[in-house]
């Protein structure tokens, strides 16, 4: 029986990052991916921003990760020539309420170890961002955007340049443990069943992170909490030079309608925050397009109704459901050799290289 010495479970930038860091010379990797290509799922359903880590609590996962991350991920797409720019962003207060929120991000964010945050004056924005509308505002110009694609394709050239295979279309149906490692048994999209054994399991599958966890006993619960966006269109270009977001959710569920800009200048507002069944379901209804525009003209006023139109859909793996708190990554070893990864949701892009030394360090014992 085919036998690898580490297999990873899920092909997007998590999966991808992971194996790019642990692959050296000697070591036997397996990538199984359910979908036709890498990063098919939810790595390829987001916006593409690399974030600050003002927002998450102190010393949770997500904010330590995002944090180094950060830097990590601007060291090698410069290094690497991954097309990302630093941009900056601004979280604006549109009401003289939000501006304790304000206040409290910042301090978060400087506990959290972001150092470059400053508070905006009404004045200050006007010079900076002439066309949103402010009270005041949050600016982080260490934020920015990254191509997602590229940065996977990075990180799937790095793993492929020493011993590692990739496998598509292919999903895991069952685990077992055994001695010196795990069975795992597959099925290929021609109904084909296949089984091999692997010393080693990293769980990346992302949506069915807590299914792969559950095969070996675990007890994980996932909601998926979908994200549309739209996209806006018949404005002038470089109306808004820098991301724009409101002030976020309490609750972290997310991060509120924001406005984004891609690598070709291209806006799009998103995503919004709708726990759905469990199902993969990516359609965008045109009827959202008028809870957006509602939504964002609070801080683009120059924005228009006709100005907004339904473009794509995101979901995200959580284990906070709608009506709880805050929940951290879980990133762990919850039986010997068997690293599990659930709710990797925001900030899991910015935190991809942060999150894969993480995972190297629990398996290597560094």
């Amino acid at each position: 029986m085919e036998r690898a010495d580490v297999t990873v479970i899920g092909a997007g930038v998590i999966g991808l990052a992971i194996a790019a860091e642990i692959v050296k010379p000697g070591l036997n990797v397996y990538i199984l991916e359910k979908n036709v290509n890498h990063g098919g799922g939810i790595s390829s359903r987001n916006s593409e921003v690399i974030h600050g880590g003002m927002y998450y609590p102190e010393t949770s996962l997500k904010a330590t990760l995002c944090v180094s991350g950060r830097q990590m991920l601007y060291d090698l797409a410069a290094r690497f020539k991954i097309p990302h720019k630093k941009i900056g962003k601004l979280i604006v207060a549109v009401k003289p309420d939000e501006i304790a929120d304000i206040e409290r991000l910042h301090s978060n964010g400087r506990k959290n170890g972001v150092t470059s945050l400053s508070i905006l004056s009404k004045q200050q924005i006007a010079k900076m961002e002439p066309n949103i509308k402010a009270y005041t505002a949050l600016y982080s110009p260490e934020s920015g955007i990254i191509s997602a694609h590229d940065l996977m394709n990075y990180y799937l050239a790095c793993a492929l340049s020493k011993k590692t295979s990739i496998v598509y279309h292919t999903k895991v149906v069952q685990i077992e443990k055994e001695a010196g490692g795990y069975r795992l048994f597959t099925h290929n999209a021609k109904g084909e069943s296949f089984e091999f054994n692997s010393a080693i399991v990293i769980n990346a599958a992302g949506l069915e992170s807590d299914t792969i966890a559950n095969m070996i006993g675990g007890n994980y619960h996932l909601y998926y909490c979908k994200g549309n966006y739209c996209g806006i269109s018949g404005v002038k270009q470089g109306i808004v030079q820098r991301l724009i977001y409101p002030v976020p959710d309490k609750k972290h569920i997310g991060l509120g309608i924001h406005l984004t800009i891609d690598l070709n200048g291209r806006l799009k507002l998103g995503p919004d925050t709708t726990y759905i069944p469990r199902v993969e379901n990516y359609n965008v209804e045109a009827e959202i397009t008028d809870c957006f525009y509602q939504s964002a003209r609070k801080f683009l006023p120059f924005l228009k109704e006709e100005n907004v139109h339904p473009d794509m859909a995101g979901i995200r793996p959580k284990l906070q459901g709608p009506d709880d708190d805050f929940r951290d990554f879980v990133i762990k070893e919850d039986s010997p050799g068997f690293i599990n990864l659930v709710d990797i949701e925001s900030p899991g892009l910015t935190a991809s290289p942060a999150i894969a030394r993480y995972v190297k360090n629990i398996l290597f014992h560094f």
